[in-house]
């Protein structure tokens, strides 16, 4: 897929979109191929499986924010730093992407303006962060690997999940405390992960390096799943009530969307055309299940898109 972009209108470019037949040999492509084994053991971890049951702790979402907000902040300073490399500027969407400000009003929204003096960066995400910087100031073009991880992930089911979670946590209409999910320069999500995927494709590259990023794609679900399991030990020293939806696992569900907000996210990136009635359904039958999962399992859900965009 090609995508041209128009001039900017100053709230962000216009993509008008070029089919373009894919090769197996596109970046694109051999990333959907090489983590797919691990994108499976993500959605498998004890702590996905028990949210996905619609077990879920309130104060966990805060953390999950809190998280990303280390991981953003670490990935935009080393874009910043790499905006000028070859293997990296065709990418670099400051406005349209860039998250950490976003995550820093989400925190202000939830602990108030001394947000800072309250969080901290967990051990689990220091190690993320660690290694972005790392890649940043040594191999730079392994961030093209990192960014299009998290970036496609959010405007992919991070987009569906938004909504679930502030009905279920009866968040303002507008917006406070969602607003990592809102990307004000991007007019159409799908276009832009197309144009992202063109561009990231005409990157030169040999076929090692594309390798190299391949496996760094691997460490970065990696690095999610030890977040992951992070968070699960962190929720059993929280005394706070657990809100059971009694929802079952996604395996058991032969992929209901009724019941699996997972299998809901995969739908909306694939744009089936049952998904808009069907998620209204499982909103309404699960609200408090899906919560969560809007925070940091939502980057992963939306990577449902590299198999189906």
């Amino acid at each position: 897929m090609e995508i041209n972009t128009s001039v900017s209108n100053g709230a962000g470019p216009v993509y008008q979109e070029k089919e373009d037949a894919l090769s197996p040999e596109d970046l694109s492509e051999l990333l959907a191929a090489g983590t797919k084994e691990v994108h499976e053991k993500a959605e498998n971890t004890q702590f996905v499986k028990d949210f996905l049951k619609g077990r879920i702790r309130k104060e966990l979402f805060k953390l999950g924010a809190v998280a990303l907000y280390y991981t953003y902040t670490a990935m935009e300073e080393e874009i910043e730093r790499n905006k000028d490399h070859p293997h990296f500027a065709p990418l670099y969407f400051p406005t349209e992407l860039h998250r950490h400000e976003a995550l820093a009003r989400d925190l202000e929204y939830f602990y108030g303006p001394d947000w800072k003096n309250l969080v901290s960066c967990t051990q689990a995400t220091q190690h993320y962060v660690d290694r972005i910087h790392r890649v940043g100031q040594e191999d730079p073009v392994l961030l093209v690997a990192h960014a299009y991880t998290r970036y496609m992930g959010d405007l992919s089911g991070g987009q569906v999940l938004k909504k679930v979670a502030q009905r279920a946590m009866k968040l303002p209409a507008t917006g406070e405390g969602l607003e990592f999910y809102t990307f004000e320069g991007i007019h159409s999500a799908k276009a832009f992960k197309q144009l992202y995927r063109s561009r990231m494709n005409e990157l030169e590259l040999d076929m090692e390096t594309k390798k190299r990023l391949v496996d760094e794609a691997v460490k970065a679900f990696q690095f999610n799943m030890e977040v992951f399991d992070e968070l699960e030990e962190i929720g059993k020293t929280i005394q706070e009530d657990v809100l059971d939806a009694g929802m079952p696992v996604h395996g058991a569900m032969g992929g209901d969307i009724n019941k699996c907000p997972y299998y809901a996210a995969k739908t909306a990136a694939s744009g089936g055309a049952a998904y808009a009635s069907q998620l209204a359904m499982a909103v309404l039958r699960h609200p408090t299940g899906q919560v969560l999962v809007a925070t940091w399992f939502a980057a992963l859900a939306g990577l449902a898109a590299w198999y189906l965009m």
